[in-house]
């Protein structure tokens, strides 16, 4: 099977097929809709040759549909009709998840991705737990207000950086991880990591989407119980085949 990975980002949206060498891109705006997407991709991969698509998406997704519209995008992506539009059939992940699967070696790892946003994923043997820690309270504002794209320009790199540990120690003492991967295009400006960090390359999301595809088409959803005042977790996926194409 041939499969065509969308990785949509806040400032990108990159395209690799089966079979490609390289990736194509196109500019993401705060104004870019799930149509515009979709016509820029086709456009990107005229020629290409592909069965099914898998889309990394910057938001929740739920039993293979995005449930709210990216913070950081246009509208449109909720209701939009992805199979119709590629003409084919197509997996939708959160973009972290994505790159999370893409990266994962096994036991208990925790993905963070630092770009535009702060995505964030958990793995626990084989169990893909995508997350949304970008905006629960953290000091005076949300852990992206001081972790995002938007945070580093206004405090620079140094201070910057000491958000982004401070961070990273407080999710890592929450949740207990074996293996904490740093992903994002912002990761490169870490120098030090803390322990048991180490840092993810962007090719793990198109990598993640080939994994998509090779796990059963009867992956096990697990169904989120509904708790009073409280938010239902986010979709857990099973994904039995780990090895990277």
């Amino acid at each position: 099977m041939k499969v065509l990975v969308i990785d949509v980002g806040g400032s990108h949206v990159k395209i690799l097929a089966t079979g490609q060498k390289a990736e194509h891109r196109m500019d993401s705006t705060p104004t870019l809709t799930a149509e515009q997407m979709a016509a820029g991709v086709r456009a990107m991969a005229r020629g290409w040759k592909f069965d099914a698509v898998a889309i990394g998406y910057p938001g929740p997704v739920v039993r293979n549909q995005p449930v709210a519209e990216p913070h950081n995008l246009g509208g449109g992506w909720v209701a939009f009709d992805y199979a119709a539009a590629f003409g084919c059939a197509v997996r939708i992940i959160n973009d972290a998840a994505m790159q999370a699967l893409g990266g994962y070696k096994g036991g208990k790892m925790l993905f963070l991705g630092f770009g535009t946003g702060l995505g964030s994923t958990l793995i626990v043997d084989g169990v893909v737990v995508p997350m949304e820690l970008a905006h629960l309270p953290y000091r005076k504002a949300t852990f992206e207000d001081y972790v995002g794209e938007a945070a580093l320009k206004r405090d620079g790199k140094r201070k910057w950086r000491g958000n982004v540990t401070d961070v990273i120690v407080r999710l890592t003492a929450a949740l207990e991880p074996e293996d904490v991967v740093l992903g994002g295009g912002n990761a490169e400006h870490l120098k030090e990591l803390p322990p048991r960090c180490r840092l993810g390359d962007n090719a793990f999301a198109f990598a993640g989407g080939f994994r998509l595809w090779e796990a059963p088409a009867s992956a096990r959803s697990v169904p989120a119980k509904s708790a009073p005042s409280r938010r239902a977790p986010a979709k857990t996926i099973r994904r039995k085949t780990m090895r990277a194409r």
